[in-house]
């Protein structure tokens, strides 16, 4: 059919999502100090909705490559931060990856796994203010903590950094969302 304007329109119902009603929460880690604070929600000016793969297991068979999915694989979610001159959340996440292996003596502080892994949500927001989609970090840890870039050429700026966060794995937060259907159908067979 030819190029229609209206017919495009017509299917644009809802006139799209934005990228810029998001909000980011991290949990603080049992014993984690000092904590992770809350206002974290409003200086994390850029992240995203994760992306995951599913691995590839090729079978060669008389010639041809028979391809079959494999495990799935989260890939690094990264977010920019914007810093302000009280460092809290940059101390805070300082502290948490300085517990998981210290500058200086190389040691963890954190004893057991489950101490220094945490969860972190990601909520993409409609434009009328409602929930249209939440992602769970869960087994999040930063991995890194970026650069804060410096220079007296940097006027009428406000410094960032980004921070990039290793997880064992997403669940969706959405009500009546397929992934979670069938992981509850999973789980009832397994118990």
């Amino acid at each position: 059919m030819a190029f229609n304007i209206e017919q495009f329109k017509s299917q644009m119902a809802q006139g799209g999502a934005r990228p810029s009603l998001f909000e980011v929460t991290v949990q603080t880690p049992p014993a984690q100090q000092p904590q992770i604070p809350e206002d974290l929600r409003f200086f994390v000016e850029a992240a995203n909705l994760p992306s995951s793969n599913l691995g590839l297991i090729q079978v060669p068979y008389f010639g041809r490559i028979v391809k079959l999915a494999g495990d799935r694989q989260f890939e690094p979610w990264t977010v920019s931060v914007i810093n302000d001159e009280d460092f809290n959340i940059r101390d805070a996440l300082e502290g948490w990856s300085s517990r998981i292996n210290n500058l200086q003596a190389n040691i963890r502080t954190y004893g057991r796994e489950r101490d220094y892994k945490s969860t972190a949500t990601v909520t993409q927001y409609g434009k009328d203010g409602k929930k249209l989609r939440a992602y769970r970090f869960e087994g999040l840890f930063p991995q890194q903590i970026g650069a804060i870039e410096l220079g007296w050429q940097n006027i009428d700026e406000i410094e960032r950094f980004q921070v990039v966060w290793e997880y064992d794995y997403y669940v969706l937060e959405n009500v009546g969302d397929v992934d979670n259907i069938l992981l509850a159908d999973v789980q009832n067979r397994l118990s």
